[in-house]
């Protein structure tokens, strides 16, 4: 009963793939080869548990481990290359053989996905590219397979019609009529039929021309030895059928080199075989060898240009394959750090000549792989510290390992990345399949750990980077740290400065180390507070700041001053020393030279002079200046003399002789000065309020010493052209020691 259900319903499985399912041709590739053919099916489309059935004119049967090994076939999934893959012998079981020259494969692929079972025909026509050799012998990963010629040659050309004819015979007699003879066991095996060596995992083949024998690896009947040190395991058969007077008796041979391969620290992944691996299979020649990869040989040419290198030594052929060579798989894995580990699908022939015409082409599939190797990311530090922006570059990253994270001084940044102003991660591709990541963030940003460094006199800029990356398709994270410092000058903000009729504008494009910085007027910070107190105007946005300081404002210092552009002005500055442009055309004869005038004290003369102007400047407390206090102010007053004779010579009775009588104040609020009489040195909080008196135009107005101004005493300033060397406006900056980090 179990039988037939079986049965049953692998039928109706081979019906339905055959009759309702068709693969996609993006996920089966089907190839034939000069001794095999391969399926490849993507494993995105069968899943992780494909499975083959073969399907001949008798049925359909499952391919289990045990099947493939003995009839023909090598399955394998292989998640680095992401497909799984059959490979099958043309001798293979359920294949159908045409001559020995077509052979037509019939298969059903069988995959579950979300628990529906699905089944796909699969069937493909190879004629092998290349004749068949005398003898051909394939070491697969799971099996021996050996193929002998039936065109054999007899001892004696007298018989050879003879011969042939009872060979013909042979052949065409039932399998029943040949019998078998294992040799190399521990035990001596008796003859016995063809099934009963079926029974015991063996697969005879009698094809129109060829004999075949296949073996898994490991038969009690087999033996291994060693030959120079590379283990060999042979299977030997002699097949032998009687027909009338003739018995004819055939040797089978199957030799194939166990070694497992190697890696050494030049980076070549290694394989051995002897020259000879079983005294029926010698060379009476040097035999020929060729490499390639994933069952395809290569001409030595293109193998010495990838580095493949095959050498001979003490009967012993080794194969030497880079580890990073071309055809060559790459996988990482964490184990604490990253590695990585290399596969290559090695395909071997090997020709052996023998003077009685038994060539012997010997093909092997092998799978080399090194052990875990280190795999080391770099990064290099790419910032321009110019630029105020850390650029780290990561590199070196394999294409199966992708960035999944990034702490920044501990802040997580999780991927997928959204580029921000401050932050940008560029994923950069390499030509050698390999990529690396380009990290900037902006030295100012909130995230960067900033201190003022005193002794490099700069700001010092740290960030600290651990790189989550993982390994695909496992999502294996593993982490990369670095970490990165740079300097930033820190030097007081600069303003631009442009002189108007009205006073002085300042504009300060801000920096992002601005903050470190107070402004200030004089001593006073400034805030929109002050700017309104004094009578700026000001602006501040994320850009600049703007403020506009009308002439003659509180905070202004004047300094070189000279003639030009200026009528009259009086200064009275907060050290204490008096500045006036003087037009004294009133005040001198006509032809008088402004610069033959005096103060009070007739050592004290003017600076500069011109046509009609003078300009002083003296220390109020000097030039024979005298001092008016009052209850709440102090008044220093000082005169312009242009000789006091001829000013003692003038008629009052005429008008035209009189001269006009200069006369210069400064006054100060008592509140405002420091020490004013308890050491020489002059100071005040404010700037004194000063005023120009001529007494030809009025002699009303000047301060006594009961006298309190209700205004601001300056005389207006009149400008043709702002001076370069006239009043200046100082915006003064300092380091705000409360915004160092």
């Amino acid at each position: 009963m179990a039988i037939d259900f079986c049965l049953g319903l692998t039928l109706l499985l081979s019906m339905w793939a055959t009759a309702k399912c068709d693969i996609p041709n993006e996920a089966i590739n089907m190839e034939c080869h000069d001794r095999f053919f391969v399926i490849a099916v993507d494993l995105a489309f069968t899943g992780n548990k494909p499975h083959f059935e073969a399907v001949d004119e008798s049925g359909v049967y499952a391919i289990t481990k045990r099947s493939a090994a003995q009839c023909g076939y090598s399955i394998g999934v292989l998640p680095l290359l992401g497909h799984v893959e059959l490979r099958a012998s043309y001798f293979s079981c359920h294949t159908e053989n045409k001559d020995d020259e077509v052979f037509t494969f019939n298969f059903n692929l069988v995959v579950a996905n979300e628990g529906k079972i699905a089944s796909y025909a699969l069937n493909k026509t190879c004629s092998p590219s290349l004749p068949w050799s005398p003898r051909e012998v394939t070491c697969e990963v799971n099996y021996m397979e050996v193929s002998v010629n039936s065109e054999v040659t007899c001892p004696s050309e007298s018989k050879k019609e003879d011969w042939n004819a009872a060979l013909k015979s042979a052949y065409t007699s039932a399998t029943s009529d040949w019998q078998v003879m294992l040799h190399g066991g521990e035990e001596q095996v008796m003859p016995m039929n063809l099934s009963e060596a079926h029974k015991r995992g063996y697969s005879f083949d009698l094809t129109d021309s060829r004999l075949v024998l296949r073996a898994p690896y490991g038969q009690p009947e087999s033996f291994s030895t060693e030959v120079n040190g590379v283990p060999v395991e042979a299977v030997h058969a002699t097949l032998f059928s009687r027909q009338r007077w003739v018995v004819l008796m055939v040797d089978l041979v199957a030799a194939c080199s166990m070694h497992e391969g190697s890696y050494n620290d030049s980076g070549y992944m290694m394989w051995d075989t002897p020259e000879v691996l079983h005294p029926l299979m010698t060379s009476q020649h040097e035999a020929q060898v060729k490499i390639g990869v994933n069952g395809e040989l290569v001409e030595e040419p293109v193998a010495e240009e990838r580095g493949y290198i095959v050498e001979k030594q003490n009967a012993i052929i080794q194969i030497r394959v880079p580890y990073n060579a071309e055809g060559a798989i790459r996988k990482s894995l964490v184990s604490g750090d990253l590695f990585e580990f290399y596969i290559f699908d090695l395909y071997l022939e090997q020709m052996l000549f023998g003077d009685d015409q038994m060539d012997t082409r010997l093909r092997a599939h092998r799978t080399l792989a090194t052990p875990l190797l280190p795999r080391f990311l770099f990064s290099e530090n790419r910032t321009v510290p110019e630029e105020r922006v850390f650029t780290v570059y990561l590199g070196d990253v394999p294409e199966d390992v992708e960035l999944a994270a990034v702490h920044l001084n501990g802040q997580k940044c999780k991927a997928p990345f959204t580029n921000e102003s401050s932050l940008t991660i560029t994923k950069v591709i390499q030509p050698n399949n390999n990529h690396g990541y380009t990290l900037k963030v902006s030295m100012f940003a909130p995230v960067i750990r900033q201190k003022f460094s005193k002794e490099d006199a700069a700001m010092q800029h740290t960030l600290e980077i651990n790189y989550t990356l993982t390994v695909l398709p496992e999502n294996e994270p593993f982490y990369h740290l670095a970490s990165v410092m740079a300097f930033t000058d820190v030097s007081p903000p600069v303003f631009d400065a442009v002189c108007t009729e009205s006073g002085i504008s300042f504009k300060l494009d801000h920096r992002p180390f601005d903050y470190l910085w107070e402004i200030t007027i004089d001593s006073d910070l400034l805030t929109p507070e002050l700017a309104e107190q004094h009578g700026y105007i000001m602006s501040n946005d994320s850009n600049s700041l703007l403020l506009e300081v009308p002439l003659l404002s509180q905070g202004y210092h004047y300094e070189g001053f000279n003639l030009k552009g200026f009528i009259e002005l009086i200064m009275c500055s907060t050290d204490g020393r008096m500045t006036v442009v003087a037009d004294l055309a009133l005040a001198i004869p006509n032809g008088g030279n402004p610069a033959r005038t005096n103060l009070r004290d007739k050592y004290c003369g003017p600076k500069e002079t011109d046509g009609s102007r003078a300009l002083f400047s003296f220390a109020l407390n000097s030039c024979g200046s005298t001092v008016k206090l009052g209850k709440e102010y102090v008044t220093y007053e000082n005169e312009i003399f242009y000789s006091k004779k001829l000013r003692a010579l003038k008629n009052p009775a005429d008008p035209s002789s009189d001269i006009d009588r200069v006369t210069m104040q400064c006054t100060y609020p008592l509140s405002g000065l420091f020490r004013l009489f308890s050491v020489y040195k002059f100071e005040s909080d404010k700037a004194g309020f000063g005023r120009i008196v001529h007494s030809a135009h009025s002699t009303e107005g000047l301060l006594s010493p009961t006298m309190e101004p209700t205004t601001v005493f300056q005389t207006p300033v009149f400008l043709k052209n702002f001076p370069k060397k006239g009043a200046k406006g100082q915006l003064q900056t300092k380091l705000n020691p409360f915004n160092s980090l």
